[in-house]
């Protein structure tokens, strides 16, 4: 805030103390709610072109710059067995055409200082308004002319799967998934998953066959907004989009999804776990301009919409459960939804579904305070106003009247609508769109600590991380008289056999990584007794630098010594040896069977090792190869407690014994590192140098 604005907001705030002082305001009534403040929603000019392609123009002249945008209005389609393609075709539009390479193509929209980009639906572009020719040039070349590469779509075939992988081991996506599956089903597009298989089974002629039935100009929509007038834009569109030639779509249609006929919990177990994601979801019947849409919106913020919100200061405020606690009630031309979320602690997992119930049933059945709703729809105006900075809004708003067939003053009258909205219309909103005897309560967690408390909620249910249902029992009994050394002698057996792997006294592993781009190669030699090295480099840059050499510890990072606690030491230590599992009696590791856990949708046997420190993780044993597939730790951070997990597997022989190549580790956030091994030499001779 700059001088002036200051001295202007200084004598606003003093006229309105002197105000304060000078007259008696009575406290004890709620204000009347003032008029609906008025808008003006800018102008929008229109023309469509004889292929179909109707066109929308906003102009805004403040800055020399232009955008298009292109939204296709096709209904979502089930991709089956190789869901995925559709994706595929929109990330590869922009990844090269028949006349320019994808790095071509970076370089002429850099060289104009432009951007582009593209989806399945959609391709977005902007630049300075005297660039305009050329960025349509690039835009049109991108629709029109895709080349589909082969060795782009392997990148992203990679780029997919690596996500997908770290998906596994996140409890929102789980969550996400879980959700999808049990509100849509699926038979519906909402509710189909793309996995790793279906990411494989993906062909070119796929992402073809979609490009070539879908993208036509008679379901598509051009938003051309800013410095330009309609004359240029019909002139540049005409010339730019008049040879798209339209074609017929059949629409898909598909029966809508049903609330669950009663509440049930879908418990996804995750036995690694420190707290659990909460979601109650169920599907709805609410269409973009059904009169109930903006009711619903105030509705709902009232309930979960934001940090004021009931669910807010419920669960956060006044429980602690969590950071944060909302909830979404959505219009959708196939299907809208409701959806509640949280993630909370293990210990308070059922008492939260309590509270998430409780305040369902609480505004359905009592009628929301005059306050609560002056709140919301002072909330609600705030920020459509502030949508109407953008031009780009004002498009959308256009396109959306002429996709959803909306009345012409919908958006004018939007304001005007939200004022209107009574406390009777938020009780009805919520009769009708409030159902917590008709949800599905997604629970991601610990089933151990929390399955049982979540039994006075409805039927508990088991589901994998893909939706799947299945019968815990089947997956939980242990094989009689199996203990947690039985397992670890199995895992040693499998790997070669102890007298095999005692006779390794020395090893020396180089891996290689990729992380945003960069290449990492990593160095790992371990000597018997308790030497080791580990060296991370980058561009041949030393990055990072542990060492072990009996007794003395040290961690280098950037150059810079880091401080080495004992429980570092002790894990640097244990990694010291080549097959640690050979040295947990001998270093005082204690070791204890769990349980049965699904793993990557296989069985896998639960140990959970407690190191002489105290500290724990959790290690699964893959039950029918004995070989380690994944260890769990936990790990606080500011956000609480959080579980990450490694998993190895792409075992291959060396010399008789079998070595993990792959191996892939959590970063945080969400990222993995994928650790591949390039080469592994078995008592190789190995100086005393090495390990100063």
């Amino acid at each position: 805030m700059n001088h002036n604005m200051n001295k202007i907001y200084i004598i606003i705030t003093l006229f309105l103390i002197s105000l304060g002082t000078s007259a008696q305001v009575d406290r004890s009534k709620a204000p009347e709610p003032g008029p609906a403040p008025k808008i003006q929603i800018g102008e929008y000019q229109s023309f469509q072109l004889k292929n179909g392609l109707k066109v929308f123009v906003v102009e805004n002249h403040k800055m020399p710059r232009v955008a298009f945008s292109l939204i296709l209005d096709n209904e979502p389609i089930i991709e089956g067995d190789k869901a995925g393609y559709v994706s595929f075709a929109g990330q590869l539009l922009r990844n090269g055409t028949t006349n320019r390479t994808k790095a071509q193509l970076d370089e002429e929209i850099d060289f104009i200082g432009a951007s582009l980009s593209t989806s399945s639906g959609s391709i977005y572009a902007s630049s300075l308004t005297k660039h305009k020719e050329k960025l349509l040039e690039l835009m049109t070349d991108v629709l029109f002319n895709p080349a589909f590469p082969e060795d782009e779509l392997e990148k992203i075939r990679k780029q997919t799967v690596s996500g997908l992988a770290a998906s596994k081991d996140d409890p929102n996506a789980i969550a996400r998934n879980v959700r999808n599956v049990l509100v849509y089903g699926k038979e519906h597009p909402y509710g189909e998953l793309t996995t790793e298989e279906t990411v494989e089974n993906v062909k070119l002629e796929d992402v073809r066959a979609y490009y070539n039935k879908y993208f036509k100009p008679n379901v598509a929509y051009l938003a051309v907004v800013g410095d330009i007038n309609l004359k240029e834009a019909r002139k540049l569109v005409e010339k730019h989009f008049s040879k798209w030639k339209k074609g017929e779509i059949k629409q898909p249609v598909y029966e809508v999804p049903q609330a669950p006929e009663s509440t049930f919990v879908a418990l996804v177990d995750r036995p690694a776990s420190v707290q659990s994601v909460i979601e109650v979801a169920y599907p709805l019947e609410l269409r973009p301009g059904n009169p109930d849409v903006i009711k619903t919106r105030v509705l709902n913020q009232i309930l979960g919409g934001g940090f004021s919100s009931r669910l807010m200061q419920n669960l956060r405020e006044d429980k602690a459960f969590t950071y944060g606690a909302r909830s979404s009630l959505s219009s959708d031309d196939l299907v809208g939804n409701f959806v509640a979320s949280a993630s909370v602690r293990n210990e308070v997992t059922d008492s939260a579904v309590y509270e998430f119930i409780q305040e369902l049933e609480k505004i359905r059945n009592s009628v929301v305070e005059e306050r609560e709703l002056t709140a919301a729809k002072a909330s609600i105006i705030g920020s459509f106003a502030r949508s109407l900075e953008q031009p780009s809004t004002i498009a959308n708003f256009a396109i959306n009247t002429a996709r959803y067939n909306l009345p012409e003053d919908y958006y004018a009258n939007y304001l005007k609508n939200v004022s209107a909205t009574t406390l009777e219309d938020v009780k009805a909103m919520a009769d009708k769109y409030i159902l917590p005897d008709h949800a599905n309560i997604i629970v991601v967690g610990k089933g151990s600590e929390v399955a049982d408390g979540l039994k006075k909620f409805g039927a508990v249910k088991y589901y994998d991380i893909y939706g799947n249902e299945y019968e815990p029992s089947a997956a939980k009994e242990l094989p009689a008289g199996l203990t947690a050394e039985k397992v670890i002698d199995n895992y040693i057996s499998a790997l070669g056999g102890e007298e095999k792997l005692s006779s390794v006294k020395a090893i020396k592993m180089d891996m290689s990584a990729e992380m945003m781009g960069n290449a990492i190669d990593m160095k790992v030699i371990k000597k018997v007794p308790e030497k080791l090295l580990i060296e991370v480099s980058m561009g041949g840059n030393v990055m990072s630098k542990q060492l072990l050499n009996d007794d003395e510890a040290v961690v280098m990072q950037m150059g810079n010594k880091v401080p080495v606690n004992e429980e570092a030491k002790e894990q640097l230590l244990l990694a010291s040896y080549p097959f640690p599992a050979l040295q947990y009696e001998k270093l005082g590791v204690k070791i204890e069977l769990t349980g049965v856990e699904k793993i990557d949708g296989k069985d896998a046997y639960a140990i959970e090792v407690t190191y002489p420190s105290g500290s724990k993780l959790i290690e699964y044993y893959d039950a029918g190869s004995g070989l380690k597939v994944q260890e769990t730790k936990t790990q606080k951070t500011p956000q609480g407690e959080m579980s990450l997990s490694t998993t190895y597997s792409d075992y291959k022989e060396v010399d008789g014994i079998k070595f993990p190549y792959l191996v892939v580790q959590p970063m945080g956030g969400g990222m993995k590192l994928n650790v591949k091994t390039q080469n592994i030499e078995i008592n190789p001779e190995v100086g005393e140098d090495t390990f100063k």
